[in-house]
């Protein structure tokens, strides 16, 4: 795992580790239909704002895969529509809610299930957690998490801004149970294919087909989309010449739930060889000695050490959202050299705690054995290059390997080789992340790269040839553009930012300043006896509130005042939405001196003017004196 914690597709869950897990129950639909807490008590209901949309209807977003990525998007989404009127404004609709659906292969949520390792602690802060970034105030912060659970205290007294993995998959998992309702489990997605609404009259593709199978039962379903996010995260790399699939070759990804039923015996001398020089291959190397204390293990790593990664604060500004906008901007060749350059920031490197406790083990092994290290249990080679493998009649495996360390490089020496027998390798070797060119197969022939190449925008959106594809269709990339998108792209860092950026994308929903909108619930608090501020027009469309209706205007520092929103009478058609119940949309400052300056505003509904209006005739009749008076006025804020 890298020092910064990528976020690969889930693995599945280490029955080892259930009991610091939230069990579930899975119902033949594949939704898990119940959630317990740590503690193995039933937690408190939790529902997103999202409904469950049935198989044969048209969706607005199908995610393909339920990892982090997916996750950090169904919470923006979730958090978007805590505005009651922000649903109304979902893909330029009236009254409905969005129609999304999450599939994901696995039975059920697990974030690194084969790497949740007792102590195993998160290379990144919590503060980076799947919402705090784009919402401090969010329901799924990590903080709001330790509250619910009851830990908030003891945290705090830990001091540390590292919490252990299991803890933190545990919060991840916490905030996957709110999505219950629309994520369907144990569906292995085979096919994402463009399709025409009527083939004989469209000329652009109007929605996709994206076909899954039930791993449990093998049945195919499809499902259409408008929209589709693919986020399926990496999956496992082995080597050449390691074979791909080989009963005594395990990659890290499954060492928790897959060692244990290799190597049963905890007490028996095992050999194992781990192969690699990363965050997890040290992690596994290091708790083989804890769980195997009989065992003789050798780390196998093609440099000539173990290197430290850097998080030092200028460094970590590399995985910081801002630098996305800048790198992508970014040549080809520029962008390539910048990840070379950056490469020891997140592959092939350790964090230093781990590197000292492994150098303090070696260092007590060189005082009880000798300074002989062929007779030490656990041994680090150096500049190891794995040429060949075989099976043994024992049923272990023999790796040939050679050490390139200086021997190649000297006239007249040969680089000494060796085959060395194990009962277990274990490849730590990272992840690819190209599952969705096979995905994506059927689409192919639309992209805009002549090379078959799926190339993606700022917003991650893949590039179809022009016309090919409507303006309210498209196809979204997760955690695989590394190349045009930097580092932060595999990993945890950026994800909360990027959640709302894809809501943000795909249903026009704003999360930043500078944009005013307009609300249907109760007024917030109002502080009384506001100074005038300023005067400014507002340029809007779909704009039917009732006309000179008082409004309140809520400023980002939590200061209000009521004011009167008023139409435009010579732009009244433009005014005037097609459906009776539209709310205005996003209300735009419009030739402001200093936009910058404008606070963050939203708009209410005035609900106490409107019950004081109805008290009596009297009372009614003035406060449409004031409305008439109102009448063509710009709209003051006080």
């Amino acid at each position: 795992m890298a020092p910064h914690a990528e976020s690969s597709r889930p693995t599945t869950p280490n029955p080892a580790c259930q009991s610091n897990h939230i069990p579930r129950t899975v119902n033949s639909t594949g939704t898990v239909s119940q959630n317990l807490d740590l503690k193995g008590k039933r937690s408190d209901h939790r529902r997103s704002h999202l409904r469950q949309t049935e198989p044969d209807e048209l969706h607005d977003l199908i995610c393909v895969g339920f990892g982090p990525a997916s996750l950090a998007i169904a919470i923006a989404l979730h958090d978007a529509l805590d505005d009651s009127v922000a649903e109304k404004n979902l893909f330029r609709t009236s009254g409905q809610r969005p129609k999304v659906a999450f599939l994901e292969r696995q039975p059920q949520f697990a974030w690194h299930a084969g790497m949740i390792l007792p102590g195993a602690k998160m290379q990144i802060t919590f503060i980076k957690d799947l919402a705090t970034m784009r919402n401090p105030r969010s329901e799924f912060t990590f903080l709001n998490y330790l509250h619910t659970k009851g830990r908030l205290a003891q945290f705090t007294n830990l001091s540390t801004f590292l919490p252990q993995r299991m803890e933190y998959e545990d919060y991840m998992r916490w905030c996957a149970g709110w999505f219950d309702e629309v994520v369907t489990y144990s569906q292995d997605v085979i096919e994402i294919a463009p399709e025409y609404s009527d083939r004989a009259t469209s000329e652009a593709i109007r929605y996709f087909t994206v076909k899954s199978k039930d791993v449990r039962t093998g049945t195919i379903i499809e499902r259409r989309a408008r929209h589709v996010v693919i986020a399926v995260g990496g999956k496992p790399n082995i080597p050449r010449p390691l074979p791909a699939k080989h009963q005594n070759i395990v990659h890290s990804a499954n060492y928790a739930t897959a060692i244990p039923k290799l190597l049963s015996d905890t007490q028996k001398s095992y050999e194992i060889a781990v192969v690699g020089s990363g965050q997890s291959a040290a992690e596994v190397f290091h708790n083989l000695q804890k769980q195997y204390p009989n065992s003789r293990t050798k780390l196998l790593i093609r440099g000539n050490c173990l290197r430290p990664s850097d998080d030092s604060p200028f460094v970590n500004e590399i995985f910081g959202p801002e630098r996305i906008d800048t790198f992508y901007q970014q040549s080809p060749s520029t962008r390539t050299s910048s990840l070379s350059q950056d490469r020891c920031t997140n592959y092939g490197v350790v964090r230093l705690e781990l590197l000292e406790a492994i150098y303090s083990d070696l260092y007590t092994q060189r005082l009880q054995y000798s300074s002989h290290e062929d007779e030490w249990p656990h041994r680090i080679l150096n500049n190891s290059v794995i040429e060949g493998w075989g099976d043994l009649p024992d049923g272990r495996i023999a790796l040939h390997v050679y050490d390139e360390g200086d021997y190649g490089g000297s006239k007249g020496v040969t680089a000494r080789k060796q085959t060395l027998e194990f009962d277990v390798v274990i490849v730590a070797t990272g992840y690819r992340r190209d599952a969705h060119e096979n995905l994506l197969q059927p689409t192919r022939h639309l992209l805009a790269d002549s090379d078959g190449v799926f190339q993606v925008g700022r917003n991650y959106r893949v590039k179809f040839s022009n016309g090919t594809v409507s303006d309210d269709v498209g196809v979204w990339l997760q955690g695989c553009n590394e190349n045009t998108h930097g580092l932060s792209d595999t990993l945890l860092s950026v994800l909360a930012t990027r959640g709302g950026e894809m809501v943000q994308s795909i249903f026009g929903i704003r999360f930043f300043p500078g944009s005013l909108k307009l609300m249907s619930s109760t007024p917030p608090r109002r502080v009384p006896n506001l100074a005038p501020r300023k005067t400014m027009a507002i340029a809007t469309t779909r704009l039917i509130p009732p006309s000179n209706h008082p409004y309140i205007f809520t400023l980002s520092n939590g200061s209000t005042s009521k004011v009167t929103l008023t139409l435009n009478p010579h732009k009244r058609e433009q005014n005037r939405a097609p459906e009776p119940r539209q709310h205005i949309g996003a209300l735009q400052p419009k030739r402001m001196a200093n936009r910058a300056a404008l606070p963050d505003l939203e708009v209410r509904p005035d609900v106490d003017a409107d019950a004081d209006e109805g008290a009596d005739g009297v009372e009614e009749e003035q406060a449409r004196q004031r409305r008439q008076r109102q009448r063509g006025r710009r709209v003051p804020l006080h």
